[in-house]
């Protein structure tokens, strides 16, 4: 997994929902201030609805702490538009089907679901700078209360 201080290319380019609009950007175009990533498998899962809720509950605070907040699934922009709307989403929800980001940051890992094993984006969040430099790495999410640990993240920061 990419670590703090390595730099990931700022080019990658991605369909994202964001104001009730979709439109394709490059991650460049999205770090206009430093920005939490926060990767999540699917939309309307249990765990990742606990870890949407837990953004979308403290988004404003994130926002004027001075950080761009984007989750990022594989998940299509129509369904994030729905997601956007059914959970109060305020802040940039990207589609990467094909892993873009998640392969760039070196985080693809080997999961099981009723046995089957097969390889997906490792749910972590990434706090990066403007110019794409990983400032913080969380590499494993805890869905419940996914703010409180971005919270602390973001303090040890400062």
């Amino acid at each position: 997994m990419i670590q703090p201080g390595q730099k990931l290319d700022t080019r990658l380019a991605f369909k994202v929902f964001r104001d009730g609009q979709t439109a394709d950007v490059t991650l460049r175009e999205l770090l206009t201030r430093p920005t939490i990533v926060s990767v999540y498998m699917r939309n309307n899962t249990p765990g990742c609805d606990r870890q949407n809720d837990s953004l979308a509950a403290h988004a404003a605070e994130f926002d004027r702490a001075g950080y761009n907040l984007v989750a990022l699934s594989r998940d299509t922009c129509g369904s994030h538009a729905k997601y956007a709307a059914k959970k109060k989403i305020s802040y940039v929800l990207a589609s990467d089907p094909d892993d873009t980001f998640t392969r760039a940051a070196d985080a693809i890992v080997e999961k099981s679901l009723y046995g089957r094993k097969y390889t997906g984006p490792a749910r972590a969040a990434y706090v990066l700078a403007t110019d794409g430099t990983v400032r913080a790495v969380i590499p494993k999410v805890d869905t419940a209360d996914h703010a409180a640990q971005l919270r602390a993240v973001l303090a040890e920061l400062q």
